[in-house]
């Protein structure tokens, strides 16, 4: 039976195409979860009054792949030392976050931290909270990467 993680590192487009490519991941979809306001708008986000974190909502195979082995591509993908921003993208809907959606997953979180502070100078700011309501992003943030829609803006 599949299980769900959610995780906000900064940007979600880098997150999702990293959790996508995980043997046991059965779908990655980018949205937005720890604000105030019901079903907003990725403008809406933008402008930091909604208290919403660009996050991914992970649907996983736990017979295939742990919640730690998600927990670690977490780490791995963004720098939980940053309070409110990943890298020129700065705001609170760019926070570290991990919602966790059971008890168990709360006390992996909570342990993973711990042993994932060693690997940083500064403090880990990462926030563990409870899980709160997704909302899907548009669709034009689904597989962001995977629509070369970047190419616009960069060479590879």
């Amino acid at each position: 039976m599949a299980e769900k993680a959610t995780f906000g590192a900064g940007c979600f487009w880098g997150v999702e195409a990293a959790f996508r490519k995980m043997n046991g991941v059965l779908e990655a979809t980018s949205g937005y979860s720890g604000g105030r306001v019901k079903d907003p708008s990725y403008g809406d986000v933008c402008s930091g009054t909604t208290g919403h974190a660009e996050v991914v909502e992970v649907e996983y195979d736990p017979e295939k792949v742990s919640y730690e082995d998600l927990l670690e591509v977490f780490w791995d993908e963004h720098d939980p030392t940053q309070v409110n921003r990943q890298g020129p993208d700065v705001g609170t809907q760019y926070r570290s976050a991990i919602f966790f959606h059971t008890p168990e997953q709360e006390a992996a979180a909570r342990s993973s931290l711990e042993k994932a502070q060693p690997r940083y100078k500064k403090p880990i700011a990462t926030e563990i909270t409870p899980v709160a309501e997704f909302y899907r992003a548009e669709d034009y943030h689904q597989r962001y990467f995977e629509k070369g829609l970047l190419s616009r803006f960069f060479s590879f």
